[in-house]
């Protein structure tokens, strides 16, 4: 493929003109415990590690405290740092702005809170300095990092991060990590195409970036979480999921002119033909899906009259599991012949269980609310719980039992 690089005389020409080489943003909204400290801790750092001049932008958006006016004292206090007031919430808004306007060759951003060891910071830059690169970012979910956080926070990032990869197909392995860095050139091109203003815009952006063929680079760090964060993780995850539906769309229609930056870049198209394929599997997996939940009904209330509702419900859920398996297989993700067959059986009977996991629990949750609900209502339950598994089944089958990654010398051609 072609790489982009950067002007191989810009990081010098900035340098030697005394501009900042790397202008790092840190996004706040009513920061005004953290910021004073966060800031001079990055300075200090930048200071004795990083080779060439740099700026740290403050980048307030809508803060109704002091934040503004402690981000405006600050730039006073040190050389080489800036504020800049919004006022509109929103990181990815935030982010753009000051991106847009920045005349430095390599723009970054890290959240205020600092949870990412700031060592990951030289490590991050280095490849877009060096034209290697055009994004990077640091990944909480590589083997190497390092990494102390709630279980639920670790679950749901798991989670999010199979979505964009059995919807989208990111091939990126942590979207949600507040430490990234992108070249200016790059950014200029890329960043109008990005339409969302808050936390969905680091997906975006990468999203796009892997489709028009540009080269992401991924540094796993040492990461904390804070336990003061006011994330809402709620909505959060609501709007993230607007997000995909709404880039998904995009692509699969054309409506995102992604040919405009492989054109400027010189980079060609990466992984042709993903939403057309999307929609072609979404179609085959409805259809495999219909035939199983009528086939499980059958078997539910054949069954239902001989043994009780869980033990119906596990024997109903196992044969037209491992049926679905192979339906999919060959139908829906068009792998051929023998080879992994039985590896990925043993993992679709993994699949199997989550979706056991949510039929049991919704009919568990029905019987402590009921003591005998009708057979009717147990149907409707199951069937709302088969929907979600269903769901879950096709994120987890593309992702991850027929990656293509994993079954490419067998695929059909």
């Amino acid at each position: 493929m072609t790489i982009t690089t950067l002007d191989e005389d810009a990081v010098q020409v900035a340098a030697k003109a005394g501009r900042a080489v790397l202008d790092v943003v840190i996004p706040v909204h009513n920061e005004e415990h953290d910021i004073e400290g966060s800031v001079r801790r990055l300075h200090s750092h930048l200071t004795a590690t990083f080779p060439y001049p740099f700026r740290i932008t403050v980048a307030d958006n809508a803060s109704t405290d002091n934040t503004y006016a402690i981000a405006h004292w600050l730039a006073g206090q040190l050389s080489g740092v800036a504020a800049v007031h919004l006022p509109e919430k929103g990181r990815g808004r935030a982010l753009k702005a000051v991106w847009s306007a920045s005349d430095a060759p390599i723009l970054a951003y890290m959240d205020v809170d600092l949870s990412t060891d700031l060592a990951a910071l030289l490590p991050l830059v280095a490849p877009l300095i060096s034209g290697h690169s055009d994004l990077a970012i640091g990944t909480r979910l590589s083997r190497a990092s390092r990494v102390v956080r709630g279980a639920k926070r670790e679950v749901i990032s798991r989670c999010y991060n199979l979505i964009l990869r059995g919807t989208l197909q990111a091939g990126f392995s942590d979207a949600q990590c507040g430490f990234k860095a992108i070249r200016r050139d790059v950014a200029g091109r890329l960043l109008p195409l990005v339409e969302d203003t808050g936390w969905f815009f680091d997906t975006e952006m990468l999203v796009l970036a892997e489709r028009a063929g540009l080269r992401i680079h991924e540094v796993p760090v040492d990461w904390v979480d804070d336990p003061d964060s006011r994330v809402d993780i709620v909505a959060t995850a609501v709007a993230d999921l607007k997000g995909v539906w709404r880039l998904g769309r995009g692509l699969a229609t054309g409506a995102v002119p992604l040919h405009t930056v492989r054109a400027s870049l010189k980079t060609p198209e990466v992984a042709p033909g993903v939403e057309s394929r999307l929609v072609r599997q979404l179609i085959r997996f409805g259809g495999v899906g219909v035939a199983s939940t009528l086939a499980y009904l059958v078997l539910y209330v054949a069954l239902r009259g001989v043994v009780g509702a869980f033990t119906a419900n596990l024997l109903a859920l196992l044969v037209t599991a491992v049926a679905n398996t192979a339906a999919n297989r060959r139908l829906t993700f068009g792998v051929r012949g023998a080879g992994r067959r039985g590896r990925q059986h043993f993992e679709g009977l993994l699949v199997f269980g989550l979706g056991l996991a949510l039929t049991t629990g919704a009919l568990s949750v029905l019987h402590a609310a009921v003591s005998a609900p009708g057979r009717g209502v147990e149907l409707a339950v199951l069937i709302g719980a088969n929907l979600a598994a269903t769901i879950l089944r096709f994120l987890l089958f593309r992702a991850w039992v027929f990656h293509p990654r994993r079954t490419a010398p067998i695929r059909e051609q």
